[in-house]
């Protein structure tokens, strides 16, 4: 069973279209703790502010479960958003605490002279490092991004693929059974479809 969260991101139904074009199976939208039992794998979608998004999951009583499953094993992907939750802390409109699996900070990016802040358009990837849910991408694949602010990872070896926007961070993340994705994959069209895809055919680690 594929549990997709739901805890009111904008681009859910955006996920769940490009998981159906994917024929993913036995789809369940989780909205409250017992939904999460059973599930073989997870996604987060997200979109808007860390700290919102935090207290909305907590509102759910979706944190703990969620720590429990991943630590148990079970395959997340976490998305914009979702990525960011992962990480320590975040700071957009004062310090929030993230779910503290992924060592690091979400942090706005500084003053750039020469380029606009959201992020928002296409880039490009440069993986690092060899990871199951980008397997069959090009080395610099473009993907789309939507945001402000930027995963600052303390320990490098999580960092899968980074990208270049005025400075290097991580824009894909994996640690074990967790990964993580900066940019949008249901608007990246075949490359992002190739990374959900992916991360369907992942097997769980228990």
């Amino acid at each position: 069973m594929l549990a997709v969260i739901d805890y009111g991101a904008g681009n859910l139904r955006s996920v769940l279209h490009a998981l159906k074009h994917l024929n993913a199976q036995e789809l369940r939208l989780v909205r409250r703790p017992e939904q999460l039992e059973g599930a073989s794998k997870i996604i987060l979608p997200g979109v808007g502010a860390f700290g919102a998004g935090m207290a909305q999951m907590g509102k759910q009583g979706l944190i703990e479960p969620l720590k429990a499953a991943l630590a148990a094993g079970t395959p997340y992907l976490g998305i914009c958003v979702g990525m960011q939750m992962l990480f320590d802390v975040g700071e957009e409109m004062g310090e929030h605490e993230g779910l503290g699996v992924l060592s690091g900070r979400v942090a706005r990016f500084p003053h750039f002279t020469d380029r606009k802040v959201p992020h928002m358009g296409w880039n490009q990837l440069n993986i690092r490092r060899r990871s199951a849910l980008l397997r069959g991408l090009d080395e610099r694949s473009y993907v789309y991004f939507v945001h402000s602010y930027y995963c600052a990872a303390s320990n490098p070896e999580t960092v899968v693929a980074s990208v270049d926007y005025g400075i290097d961070y991580a824009a894909v993340v994996q640690q074990g059974n967790i990964y993580g994705v900066q940019f949008h994959p249901e608007k990246s069209q075949s490359f992002g479809l190739r990374i959900l895809s992916n991360f369907l055919c992942l097997q769980e680690r228990r």
